[in-house]
């Protein structure tokens, strides 16, 4: 499990399945596709958890991919 320095508490990098994914609190809110560069949203969130998936994509160095579900 990777953590962020900010947001360390409710935001962090999860492995599950086969994949890794973006959490918010207790949420998967986006999969990392590493062969696209691309962080893909799983749906639309509250604004706090949008401000974790846009710091995640920007500290991940990828593109945020809203339409990703």
């Amino acid at each position: 499990m990777r953590r962020f320095n900010r947001h360390r508490q409710n935001l962090c990098v999860i492995h599950w399945n086969g994949a890794d994914y973006v959490m918010s609190y207790t949420t998967r809110v986006a999969k990392i596709d590493y062969s696209n560069k691309t962080l893909d949203q799983l749906g639309w969130w509250s604004v706090t958890t949008q401000r974790h998936i846009n710091y995640a994509a920007d500290q991940l160095g990828l593109t945020l991919n809203r339409n990703g579900h």
